[in-house]
Formats: structure tokens, C-alpha cells, sequence
């Protein structure tokens, strides 16, 4: 059977429940996806090659993952060694901004050995202390910021190896559904699979969510009952709670700490909202249409955006009732300005709509043979935006 980690799905009241592990029927469990777009995931390394040149005890780690799927991994802390350590600091991006201690990739080169060595000496102690998160505001346009976080190197460093253990654990739990943050996955990809699958399928409604602020409403208790399911190393899940309990140091030299969230920029961030959501939303999803819809259902998720079409309006309006008091659960919530309901079939051309997703267009539309087929573009909006950064790049060169 496919899936058998995933049996487990979390239900309103934080009890677990124990689905058939079959595979879901119908059109639309695709692979592939994403892109990065949150100020989490500025400093977020390639993904696409995270198996590449993977030590042996990865390797292993996967292994046994995908061949127990309740297996709990010990002794993960342990792998934070001088060689692993070695390995990943050459896969940090060497022209990053430096954290809070003002250390850069280059300094910290010069001296690697040494510094690789007191690292690992203070993790074994015990004595290891997260810095300060240094927060910047990046202009967007139309005066609006967005906030960029900047870890410490030695964070960094650490994060990355801790995201390369969960990755080799998880990898093997992750539903198809589950487009973002995944090796080999692109955006585009993905805006392709999604167009074949609606253009295949049943369905005759869409709904197109956002989750508010996402990575700043992960609660951290329900973040480390999650990653328990897996992880039985004590100190590796220390390790990772005092990232999300780090301070932010903004411009104006005022320390925030955080209450909710993942850690602000942090390399090991996307992997914890996929551990996150594979919870909150892919297996409750499965096991909502599988128990609720009378019709098909479909759902692709890309970090915290997805969306969902339906075979019945009926179906439709349950989910759009039901989501927020899923999340509500989680202290999550939805953007309602986001978040709608819209007809999407190839049975009534005067009443469709289109939505966006991925920076693109999906619509139903009539071709020259006279039936209708759906149609994949860039968004308008995309496209506006992308025109006129372009003519400012003309007149300044």
C-alpha cells in the first residue's frame, strides 16, 4: 500500500484517527512544484539536488523511513558532526548577508576546521545558543516592506543540516498533494500538472484559499507534537525549538520574541511548514473527501496556497464552512480576501470564472474545433508588473 505513513490524520479535537491507506481516486494526484516567495524563504538553498552527494547515514535514514513508516529516528543529533557540517557549509550561498555577530561565509571559511570543531564542542556540551535573528525591510513598491530575516551563519549552517535529517525523513511521508518546498519541483511544472488535472477531471467548482500569515501563526507546541511523530531525539527537537523561539533584532535595535512562528529567513522554515501542513491540511483533506463528498475532489497545495475543485457545488460550500474551523484548530487562519469559491467547468461556458495560481491564469475556454479546453497563461497581473520593471530597467541603462 502507498502511503502508509499517512494513514494518521489529525482531527479537530487533536485526536489521531486511522484511514484505509489506499490511494485517492481520481483526477489530480500530480507531482511536483515550487518556487519560493515568502520572506521565509529568501535564504532557502537549491532544493532540487538535496539527495546529491548525500553521506551514507542519510541514506540509511531514508531507507528505513520509506520501509517503516512509524519508525522513530534517535540518535538524530548525533549526525551534527564535523564532516556532515563540513558537507553542508560548502551548500550555503557564499554571498549572503551576514547575521548579527557580523560573520560571513568567507571569514568563516578561513578558519573552517576550527571553527567547524568548537561548533560541534558546543552542541556536545550542550552549550549551543541560537542568536538573534536580524530583521531588514525590503522595499516592494507602493510603499509596502517586506520584512527579510537574516540568521546567523553558525544558524545557518545548523539549520541546514537539520533540514537535510527531516528532509530524509519526511521525504518519504509527503503526499503528491504536496507541491511546495519539494526536491525536483518546480512552479512551472506544477502549473502544468494542475491544468492537465482540471482539464481531465470532474469538476465543476474551485476553491482557491490562503492561509493568513502563515509562517508567523506555526504554533510551536502543535510544531513539535508533529515532528515527534518521527523524531524521538530529545535534544535534535530541542535544537530545533530554540530556532523558533529566537529573537528578532529589528533596524531599530528593538528584540522581538516570538510567541508563534517558524524561525524569520530560516533555512530549516520551509520543511517545518510542509511537516505543518502535511498535518493540518493534506491528510485531513484526504480523509474529509474520501468521508464527506458525494463527487470527486482535488486538491494541490504550494506552500501555504492550494486549491481545491470539486465535482459538486455542494461539496464546495462544505469545504469553504469547514476549512477555518480546521485551522482555527491549529491557530491558523484564512485570508478572506484570498480565500473564494468560483464555478469552473467546461459544461457552462456563460457562468465560468478564472482564477490564478502560480503566477498564472487557469480558464476554461472554447478552442477552434468548438469544445471547450482549458487554458493555461500568465496572469495579467504578472505579466503588467513584469512589463514595467522591465521599462525602468530600460531607462536606467
Amino acid at each position: 500500500m502507498e502511503w502508509e505513513s499517512d494513514h494518521l490524520v489529525v482531527l479537530r479535537d487533536g485526536r489521531t484517527d486511522r484511514t484505509p491507506t489506499h490511494r485517492f481516486g481520481g483526477a489530480g494526484m500530480g507531482k511536483g512544484v515550487t518556487e519560493t516567495r515568502s520572506p521565509q524563504r529568501k535564504h532557502v538553498p537549491d532544493m532540487q539536488d538535496w539527495k546529491k552527494g548525500m553521506p551514507t547515514s542519510l541514506r540509511g535514514i531514508a531507507n528505513r523511513a520509506k520501509s517503516d513508516k512509524t519508525a522513530r529516528f534517535q540518535n538524530l543529533y548525533g549526525l551534527l558532526n564535523e564532516n556532515n557540517l563540513r558537507w553542508c557549509f560548502y551548500q550555503l550561498k557564499r554571498n549572503s548577508a551576514a547575521g548579527v555577530d557580523g560573520v560571513t561565509f568567507k571569514t568563516y571559511e578561513q578558519n573552517l576546521e576550527n571553527n567547524l570543531g568548537q561548533l560541534v564542542e558546543k552542541l556536545k556540551r550542550k552549550g549551543y545558543r541560537a542568536k538573534l535573528v536580524r530583521r531588514k525591510h525590503i522595499p516592494k513598491g507602493k510603499g509596502k516592506t517586506r520584512a527579510l530575516g537574516i540568521p546567523a551563519l553558525e544558524d545557518k549552517l545548523l539549520q541546514l543540516a537539520c533540514t537535510k535529517i527531516l528532509n530524509a525523513i519526511h521525504e518519504e511521508d509527503f503526499m503528491e498533494t504536496s507541491w511546495g518546498y519539494r526536491a525536483g519541483r518546480g512552479g512551472r511544472e506544477a502549473s502544468r500538472r494542475l491544468a492537465n488535472d482540471l482539464h481531465r477531471g470532474r469538476h465543476g467548482w474551485v476553491v482557491e484559499a490562503d492561509i493568513q500569515g502563515f509562517f508567523d501563526h506555526i504554533d510551536h507546541d502543535w510544531m513539535m507534537k508533529m515532528l515527534e511523530r518521527r523524531v524521538g531525539d530529545r535534544a535534535f527537537l530541542r535544537l530545533i525549538r530554540k530556532w523558533m523561539k529566537a529573537g528578532v533584532l529589528e533596524e531599530d535595535g528593538k528584540v522581538i520574541h516570538p510567541a508563534t512562528g517558524t524561525p524569520q529567513g530560516g533555512i530549516i522554515s520551509p520543511v517545518l511548514a510542509n511537516v505543518y501542513l502535511h498535518y493540518v491540511l493534506d491528510l485531513w483533506f484526504r480523509h474529509w473527501s474520501r468521508n464527506v463528498c458525494r463527487g470527486d475532489a482535488y486538491i494541490m497545495r504550494y506552500a501555504d496556497d492550494f486549491v481545491c475543485a470539486f465535482q459538486y457545488k455542494a461539496d464546495a460550500e462544505r469545504f469553504m464552512r469547514e476549512l477555518p474551523e480546521r485551522l482555527e484548530k491549529f491557530k491558523l487562519t484564512v485570508a478572506p480576501e484570498k480565500t473564494r469559491m468560483l464555478a469552473f467547468s467546461r459544461f457552462r461556458e456563460e457562468s465560468n470564472e478564472g482564477f490564478e495560481f502560480l503566477g498564472f491564469e487557469f480558464r476554461w475556454v472554447r478552442r477552434r474545433s468548438g469544445k471547450m479546453g482549458g487554458q493555461r497563461r500568465t496572469s495579467p497581473k504578472k505579466l503588467v508588473k513584469s512589463v514595467a520593471t522591465f521599462k525602468e530597467w530600460v531607462v536606467e541603462n
